[in-house]
């Protein structure tokens, strides 16, 4: 074994469960080593980071809703409420407060631990943030873990958040700083990482990841993954997503015709070592899955994905649906009443 891939894995061959160290000082070399190991390797180093810091018979269920659909003015190209673009997917208004959390119920009855709720916002107005609060009060007094995203913060936007408790903000990436910009044009990738640092310093926990199969190289999911690696504090939460093509939109147009915008044992190989190189975070198996095989999906939580959205559908596209989720688990043993600390820390 190389002298990269020995200082990137976390144990010595024979460290067995040792507590794996969590480092923010990652190359993208050493990176690049875990990628290029034999897949049992690297599906074996991935499975003793999250032994060692997870139940790995436990799956946190999370629930996504829209409530701000359509009409975006950001151009991300994958994105089916962008305003940019000619899909199916029409601008609606923000949710009233009683439809957000009378679905946060039903997302409870059905064993959802995190209910997320996500704005087609490049930024929110100052005039809903009393509605979003609202939102957020309501859903954690329901013992929900709360999540949000809404685009990009400013300072005051971001401390109402963090006096009304929310939980965590999700701002993905979605891929690597070198691939950003074919992606999306109306920001930049260090718009996100700005937003990433004020939620931070706030205390608010970060959910932050990205999508793969948008087109990118093994290059680009190596940064993507030394991007988030390399933050001053890993994400608490990390979403992979694998990309949904979708008709109208510039991936979806692109991709349309391609069989498979990226193989499922290179997914696997992403899931695993986003599991070595941030060992605490929740890595949450996202959009995609209704088009992964159930052995596909297994495989995923072996390489050490420990969250997925469950319900028929993710803001605009489809979702494999709680019942194909529960015989799943049935199959695999896995139980789904862990439970996350709210504080960070």
């Amino acid at each position: 074994m190389n002298d990269v891939i020995e200082k990137a894995l976390p144990f010595e061959e024979d460290a067995g469960a040792a507590d794996a160290t969590i480092r923010t000082d990652w190359t993208r070399a050493e990176i690049s080593a875990l990628f290029d190991l034999p897949f049992n390797d690297l599906l074996w180093q991935a499975q003793k980071v999250h032994r060692a810091h997870h139940d790995p018979n436990a799956v946190q269920l999370s629930t996504l809703l829209s409530i701000k659909t359509g009409g975006c003015a950001e151009n991300c190209g994958y994105c089916s409420q962008s305003a940019s673009f000619d899909t199916d997917v029409k601008a609606e208004k923000l949710k009233a407060v009683d439809e957000v959390l009378e679905a946060a119920r039903a997302a409870k009855a059905s064993g959802s631990e995190r209910f997320c709720m996500g704005a087609a916002w490049r930024s929110p107005k100052d005039r809903d943030m009393n509605v979003i609060v609202a939102m957020i009060e309501g859903v954690r007094a329901m013992g929900l873990e709360t999540c949000m995203t809404l685009g990009m913060l400013s300072d005051e936007q971001t401390e109402r958040l963090a006096e009304a408790g929310l939980d965590y903000y999700n701002h993905n990436i979605d891929s690597s700083p070198e691939y950003y910009e074919k992606v999306v044009s109306t920001r930049t990738f260090d718009d996100r990482l700005d937003t990433l640092a004020r939620v931070r310093k706030s205390g608010i926990n970060v959910c932050s990841g990205g999508i793969v199969g948008m087109g990118e190289s093994r290059t680009d999911r190596i940064g993507f993954i030394h991007a988030l690696a390399t933050l001053p504090e890993h994400p608490g939460s990390v979403p992979i997503n694998a990309l949904v093509p979708i008709e109208g939109t510039p991936l979806g147009d692109m991709l349309k015709d391609v069989p498979a915008p990226i193989d499922d044992i290179e997914f696997i190989r992403t899931v695993a070592v986003a599991r070595i190189a941030m060992p605490g975070a929740v890595v949450r198996l996202s959009a995609g899955r209704e088009s992964m095989s159930e052995t596909t999906q297994a495989l995923c939580f072996l390489a050490g994905a420990n969250s997925i959205f469950t319900g028929n559908r993710l803001l605009t596209t489809g979702n494999a649906g709680t019942d194909a989720d529960a015989g799943l688990f049935r199959k695999l043993g896995l139980a789904t009443s862990v439970k996350w600390p709210r504080d960070r820390g």
